[in-house]
């Protein structure tokens, strides 16, 4: 196992033990589906399906035009890409304490504590 599934093996283990929920946009479902179905790969796709949709632990939010406007003042005042600028609004707006990313250009963003999983003990 590398070092960066051994941190998310981390985070995963603090979820299940009911420390924290994930909260993510519909957009993660979008993003994560694109390349098992390119690939043909459908049993991944509904279980990706199924994990995002049902899991507990882990609540999945629609995006919604209040989510559209905060979108559009994070992409205004950051520069940010309109799938990043989604899940933070997200986040923001239903009050997430943090941000996980690998996208270190997001440490820039204040309104949430973004949290690099790189930099994760």
């Amino acid at each position: 196992m590398d070092t960066y599934q051994l941190k998310l093996e981390k985070v995963f283990k603090l979820n299940d033990n009911d420390l924290f929920k994930f909260i993510h946009s519909s957009i993660t479902l979008l993003e994560v589906l694109i390349k098992p179905l390119r690939d043909g790969e459908t049993k991944i796709v509904e279980q990706y399906k199924t994990i995002l949709s049902n899991a507990e632990g882990i609540d999945i939010f629609d995006i919604t035009s209040i989510i559209a406007a905060k979108v559009a003042k994070i992409r205004a005042k950051y520069n940010s890409r309109t799938p990043d600028a989604l899940q933070i609004a997200t986040a923001i707006l239903h009050k997430a304490n943090y941000f996980f990313t690998n996208d270190h250009r997001l440490k820039n963003i204040t309104e949430i504590q973004v949290i690099l999983i790189a930099d994760l003990i």
